[in-house]
Parts: C-alpha cells; sequence; structure tokens
C-alpha cells in the first residue's frame, strides 16, 4: 500500500514485483487503507481552530492530478488544463505542515476553495495573521499588492511585496515534501470517490513522519 501512494507506482508493476495478481494488489490496497487510517489517527495536531491559533498561517492551494475522466468534467481546471481535485494547504512560518483541507473540485478558484474548505471562516475565527497570494484577495489574508492599471506600485509596496513572497517560499516548500508522496503529484488513478479519504491519510501519514 506505501509503495502505491509513496511512488505511485502502477498496481500491476506491484503485483508483478511481488509475484501476485493485479486483483489481489488492489483488493489488498483496498484493505489495508482504513487499517491504516485508524492507525495513523492519532498522528494530527487536531482541529484547524486549535492548530491556527496563536501563530502567523501560510495558506496556499494545490491540486491533485486525475486524468481526465468521463464522469469528471466538474473537476475540470481551465487554468491547469485538466482534471483533479484540489485542497488547500497550511503551514508555519518554518514551513511545517499544519493542515490539508478536505479536498474540491479543482475548477474552484482559491478565493472560493478556501470558503467551501471552511478554512476562511476558522481563520476568522482564532483571528490570526495569514499570509497568501494575489489570489487570496478579498479574504482576510495579507496578500501582495497587485500593479494599479496605467501606475506603478510605491517603493514602499514592492519592498512589503518582497518580504510577503519571502514568506511565502515556506509554504510552497511544504506542498512540494506533501507531494513526495507522488499519488498526489503525478496523477491518480484509482476511483475517484475513493481519492478524498487516500488525500485525508497521507496527511495523517505526512504527521506520522513528521514526528506529531
Amino acid at each position: 500500500m506505501l509503495i502505491v501512494v509513496r511512488w505511485n507506482v502502477p498496481q500491476s508493476v506491484v503485483a508483478d514485483v511481488f509475484g501476485v495478481s493485479q486483483s489481489t494488489v488492489s483488493r489488498v490496497f483496498r484493505a489495508v487503507l482504513p487499517v491504516v487510517e485508524q492507525v495513523t489517527c492519532v498522528h494530527s495536531p487536531g482541529r484547524v481552530e486549535d492548530v491556527f491559533g496563536g501563530r502567523v498561517v501560510l495558506v496556499d492551494g494545490t491540486d491533485v492530478p486525475t486524468g481526465n475522466r468521463a464522469l469528471g468534467a466538474g473537476n475540470y481546471s481551465g487554468k491547469r488544463h485538466r482534471q483533479g481535485l484540489a485542497v488547500q494547504v497550511a503551514c508555519g512560518l518554518d514551513g511545517a505542515l499544519l493542515a490539508v483541507s478536505d479536498p474540491v473540485p479543482s475548477c474552484r478558484h482559491d478565493r472560493r476553495a478556501v470558503t467551501a474548505t471552511g478554512w476562511e471562516e476558522a481563520l476568522n475565527k482564532t483571528g490570526v495573521s495569514w499570509i497568501a497570494d494575489p489570489a487570496y484577495v478579498g479574504t482576510s489574508a495579507i496578500t501582495p499588492g497587485k500593479k494599479p492599471i496605467r501606475g506603478e506600485l510605491t517603493e514602499d509596496r514592492k519592498q512589503a511585496n518582497k518580504v510577503i513572497s519571502g514568506y511565502r517560499s515556506a509554504v510552497e516548500r511544504c506542498i512540494a515534501h506533501l507531494k513526495n508522496w507522488k499519488i498526489l503529484a503525478t496523477g491518480y488513478r484509482g476511483r475517484l470517490n475513493e481519492l478524498p479519504n487516500i488525500i485525508r491519510i497521507i496527511t495523517k501519514l505526512e504527521f506520522y513522519r513528521l514526528g506529531y
């Protein structure tokens, strides 16, 4: 199971490695998933409201590509030109993972996605400062200022944007580490209705790896 989610190796390849059939690998994979979820349930920082409180939070969105499917047209992202599910990722200023949201269709803009996942409400409720990219303009996030139409940014605004971008590099590194679980990065091939649960399990595995 870990080989499949860590490296996104086709089940037929895993079957050849262990000398079993692909159908056996599929059955074992689905049987082991709930066991892994139960075992890793204690490896989580807790509710997002508790995790976000008392710190500066960096937030960004990323997608989990699924390949184009006949029943997944509602997940098509015009920006990325592919189908997938999108998650919100939060980390601290040190880049340590704090939370991964439930997935939403990849077609949703980050501004809408952060609301749909309940994170905007949680962030506002805790009153923390949170930093994000310009896709989150309209929320309470601290975002880089955009260049005005037919105008230029002031030197102070340019310097502020530089500082914000420097902070945001931590969440980009955090997402890169999360996507070392290749099933989140290189294209999920399984049943779409199972993907949200797999994302939750991988998040717990990542927390376990980080020592939570």
